[in-house]
């Protein structure tokens, strides 16, 4: 079992920065393909940036590649989102989620564990 916490949103102008963190506790995030996912009012659940364990792979939804960057840190058992040049649609709930691996990671269904979220408001 893994516990996700979600943490670093808040308001900021678009053009600006924040950096979102998860903190797991439980089992090593070495062990998990970690991900991040968001959700706009109205919208579906959408893919944003993925890493697996071992850190050597990392995908990106193409709305947000060159912006925003996934990294993680095994001894603090936490994965992190910095967000650059932020933009008005990038407003969302942003969840980060730890997976075994299996399957797609831009996939919500290849993750087995979920924060509760954190928001993202950018204002124009």
């Amino acid at each position: 079992q893994v516990l996700l916490v979600e943490s670093g949103g808040g308001l900021v102008q678009a053009g600006g920065s924040l950096r979102l963190s998860c903190a797991a506790s439980g089992p090593t995030i070495s062990r998990y393909s970690m991900g991040w996912f968001r959700q706009a009012p109205g919208k579906e659940r959408e893919f944003v940036a993925a890493q697996t364990g071992s850190g050597s792979i990392t995908d990106y939804a193409g709305s947000v590649k060159g912006r925003f960057t996934i990294s993680r840190d095994n001894a603090k058992n936490t994965v992190y989102l910095q967000m650059n040049s932020l933009k008005p649609e990038d407003t969302a709930v942003y969840y980060c989620a730890a997976g075994d691996g299996v399957g797609q990671r831009s996939s919500s269904s290849a993750y087995d564990y979920w924060g509760q979220g954190t928001q993202v408001t950018v204002s124009s």
